[in-house]
């Protein structure tokens, strides 16, 4: 065994170097020795994954199988404010709002600032209304109330009760195993399987792998006469790896992922001669709240309240940003907050209670001191150490701006506060971006299918969907959009398996 695994790395490094010779045992004239033959092989649990194998079994596959590393199923996925954004469904005609798939687009183009994928965008986004009847067959459960996030022109982010990932992971999950797909856990994916044709036919499992022991569990083989899906997530928590593309990212920028968000899959594909695209644009959550590790309660809070709330810096007691803004322009202005030694001083999000009570995150942050309630400018001003004087004339500014329907320090869409004015009683979140999503992965088409970086050809096998791919948002992804993007595209790779 051990040497079937040194031929896979090296099979692996050759192929790095554009060379068409197969992976694995193959290679060696050796038939593998296959544990388990599947028709569709999906590795990763979250939001493309469960997807694909929901997908792949509506279309015929018989065999389906999905391998997750972690002790947990969903990874990232469950770890989000549970938004996704549609245009055109049914909820939005309900609630009056005029959107397409077309306008989603657009929007994104420009966050992405000239690099995203139109093509990846748009397949996306006009499979929105299929996407998002999938997760209603499946169980999701969706809120009434559809959220304003930063960049759009429309309101779009649809919301599961739950306001976590988990809204969707879970149905999903169920109605994955009810139909009969093949779901395990502690399974890690360690490297990809080629015939002598160089086509992916399978991959080498870590069965009963433990998280941080990597040689823990024992290797299987496993066959797809399908397809191989990778929908391994980013590499958000891989510090070394991340910094190594954006030397700002230390490990003081804080992280949302799940600690198994490592890079795995994406590393193995890269060695397998995947095109890399865009690994430098990491994006940082500009919601996030220094006062409590990993995605937390702060994130959610903070995403209802930015269209009728301000963020201001504690050195100056003004605005500094577009509290809607698009999350690199928002990230950035708040990493500038720093006290005059050069140390963070986060931006404080100061919110009317009268609205904020109306969402049930408010009673969460309070809880866990991720926020404070004042009665008064004053008593926020002396907690935080803010000037009181320019910080009660920001306020002022800031309700005549609410009457007048213009904000004319940032540009703020007006509409999206919906008349609501900022009075005390307050609550505060303190603001501190965390690194929250991958831009970078491997290249694919809209077929979902693996680019090689030696031919710009897909890799025959080989798909990938979700935040291991690269290219689609460009410089900066519209918040809500991440979710829909991997529910398509993971249904858009089974499509392409079971048509191959």
């Amino acid at each position: 065994m051990k040497g079937r695994r040194e031929f896979l790395k090296l099979g692996a490094g050759v192929a790095a170097m554009g060379a068409t010779l197969p992976l694995a045992a193959a290679q060696c004239g050796q038939t593998p020795d296959w544990h388990s033959e599947y028709d569709v092989v999906i590795i990763g649990s979250g939001f493309a994954g469960l997807a694909a194998a929901v997908e792949a079994k509506k279309l015929g596959a018989k065999r389906v199988v999905v391998f997750e590393k972690m002790g947990v199923y969903g990874g990232n996925s469950t770890l989000n404010a549970g938004q996704a954004c549609f245009a055109g469904t049914d909820l939005q005609k309900k609630l009056g709002i005029e959107d397409n798939a077309n306008l989603m687009v657009l929007d994104q183009l420009k966050a992405g600032r000239g690099l995203a994928s139109e093509a990846l965008l748009r397949a996306s986004a006009e499979l929105g209304p299929y996407v998002y009847q999938l997760t209603l067959d499946c169980g999701s459960k969706y809120r009434d109330h559809i959220i304003t996030t930063g960049g759009t022109s429309a309101t779009r982010s649809h919301q599961v009760i739950e306001r976590s990932g988990a809204g969707f992971i879970q149905p999903l999950l169920k109605t994955a195993r009810e139909m009969g797909v093949e779901t395990y856990n502690r399974h890690k994916f360690d490297h990809l399987i080629r015939d002598e044709k160089g086509r992916v036919i399978g991959v080498e499992i870590r069965r009963g792998y433990h998280f941080g022991k990597e040689e823990s569990g024992d290797v299987i083989q496993v066959r797809a006469t399908r397809g191989v899906l990778m929908a391994t997530g980013g590499f958000g928590y891989n510090i070394s790896f991340r910094q190594a593309q954006d030397p700002t990212l230390t490990s003081e920028v804080g992280c949302t992922n799940a600690k198994g968000a490592t890079g795995d899959g994406l590393i193995e594909m890269l060695a397998a001669g995947a095109t890399p695209v865009h690994l430098s644009h990491i994006q940082s959550g500009p919601w996030a709240s220094p006062d409590e590790g990993g995605f937390g309660y702060g994130a959610g809070f903070a995403l209802y309240n930015f269209p009728h709330s301000i963020a201001v810096d504690r050195t100056t007691g003004q605005r500094f940003m577009d509290e809607i803004a698009d999350r690199k322009t928002r990230a950035d202005l708040e990493l500038q907050r720093r006290d005059k030694d050069g140390k963070p001083n986060p931006a404080l999000l100061i919110v009317p209670k009268a609205e904020a009570k109306n969402d049930p995150s408010m009673e969460k942050v309070l809880k866990y001191n991720v926020a404070w309630e004042f009665d008064s400018v004053e008593a926020l001003a002396k907690h935080f150490d803010v000037p009181l004087k320019p910080l009660k004339q920001q306020i002022a500014d800031w309700n005549r701006y609410v009457d007048e329907g213009h904000d004319p320090q940032f540009g703020k869409r007006m509409d999206a506060g919906r008349g609501i004015k900022l009075t005390a009683p307050f609550i505060v979140q303190r603001l501190w971006p965390k690194v929250h999503y991958c831009q970078g992965g491997v290249q694919i088409n809209p077929k979902a299918e693996v680019i090689a970086a030696a031919t710009g050809q897909p890799i025959a096998g080989l798909y990938a969907a979700g935040e291991v791919t690269g290219g689609v948002h460009g410089v900066s992804r519209l918040g809500g959009c991440a979710t829909p993007e991997c529910l398509a595209f993971g249904i858009i790779a089974a499509r392409s398996m079971m048509e191959a």
